[in-house]
């Protein structure tokens, strides 16, 4: 019986963690989410946004956007997995806006990518991080 008591009790801790684990909404202003994408998605592009990725976003988001990068065991929140339909789902216009704001652990990139160009061709090379 003891037994017992201590399962039901871990499994609605486990039931609970799964509830209070959940990403928390990230809000883009309609305006931003609308904004339409610039910066032509050809290959000079994505190649441009490769690099940028490499410097400064595959340390937490890994080499794929798995979310798996080697800082990300050290962040509050883990890094969203950018190869799922919930991410690639987003319009370009609310993905700049969350790389260009930042919130919590991801960092606002306005002041180290201040030609939003960059951060386009980040967007567009993010577009190719699919299963």
């Amino acid at each position: 019986m003891k037994n017992l008591s201590i399962l039901s009790v871990l499994a609605v801790f486990v039931i609970a963690a799964g509830f209070t684990f959940q990403p928390k909404p990230w809000p883009v202003p309609d305006k931003d989410a609308k904004t339409a994408n610039p910066q032509k998605n050809d290959a000079g592009s994505v190649s441009a946004g490769k690099a940028l990725w490499g410097q400064h976003c595959a340390s937490c988001h890994g080499k794929s956007g798995l979310g798996d990068g080697s800082k990300a065991a050290q962040l509050k929140t883990q890094p969203d997995d950018l190869t799922k339909a919930a991410f690639q789902s987003q319009s370009d216009g609310s993905i700049f806006f969350k790389i260009s704001a930042g919130r919590e652990d991801m960092p606002s990139f306005k002041k180290k990518l201040p030609e939003t160009e960059d951060i386009w061709n980040l967007v567009n090379y993010m577009r190719t991080l699919k299963k």
